[in-house]
């Protein structure tokens, strides 16, 4: 039996890159995934035909994690579909990648709607709805940890959803809701913007000795989300090669 049948799962930004690995992952374990996506229907739609045409549940539902409303709207039509909710995956996630000097209240705007307030409203909306014993996962990025020139603004975003979710633990670790998040390195997927150059060094830098890809993403959140996990909360998982 899959490790997963009977689970439901919402993971936000699964049309494309990362999110789509880890929908189709968490599939082939056997969880109804809900596959989430903002302007991209028809790659969505191929996810879910996937999906499906594979043996599996899926459906596709659009929505911004940045607009409360659509989030409320994503957590109410997966319950409608599939019933109860196990499993939620926020993969969504944007990128400016600038020096500081030329940021703009734009830029600020545009990751952090999205990285922080967007991370904010989904753990919130998780955080009442996953059923005791849940898993929830938050995603980041190694950039936290390890600064990247440029790369400042990103990492600043992204470190906020990285602290709600620690302190999620501590709230609702009581219903044995595990509450982790995990942060890719440098992973070869169409939303990569960092300049080659930049890429390159940290190719270099990486013990592995290449860019990551959307599967080694993927099986780290399987592991996560699985019963074998079920020890495992509050945690940074860094999914990057060896680069730090």
């Amino acid at each position: 039996m899959a490790t997963l049948t009977g689970k439901v799962a919402i993971v936000t930004a699964s049309s494309r890159g990362i999110g789509r690995a880890v929908a189709k992952r968490l599939s082939q374990d056997g969880a109804a995934v809900v596959v989430n996506y903002v302007s991209s229907p028809d790659k969505a739609e191929a996810v879910v035909q996937e999906i499906v045409s594979n043996g599996g549940r899926a459906i596709a539902i659009q929505g911004s994690v940045a607009d409360k409303a659509d989030v409320l709207r994503l957590f109410d039509e997966t319950e409608q579909k599939f019933g109860a909710i196990d499993i939620v995956v926020n993969v969504a996630g944007v990128s400016v990648f600038k020096p500081h000097s030329e940021l703009t209240d734009e830029d600020f705007e545009k990751v952090f709607s999205v990285n922080a307030r967007g991370a904010m409203y989904v753990l919130q909306e998780a955080a009442k709805r996953v059923k005791d014993g849940g898993r929830i996962v938050q995603f980041s990025t190694g950039g936290t940890m390890m600064p990247i020139p440029a790369g400042g603004i990103y990492a600043a975003s992204k470190a906020a959803g990285e602290r709600f979710a620690f302190a999620l633990s501590k709230e609702i670790g009581h219903r044995q809701i595990t509450v982790n998040v995990v942060s890719p390195g440098v992973t070869d997927t169409d939303g990569l913007i960092m300049p080659q150059e930049a890429i390159n060094q940290l190719i270099q830098q990486t013990p592995l000795g290449r860019l990551g890809e959307p599967d080694d993403v993927a099986n780290v959140v399987a592991f996560l989300v699985s019963d074998d996990a079920h020890w495992v909360t509050g945690q940074n998982i860094q999914a990057n090669g060896g680069i730090l």
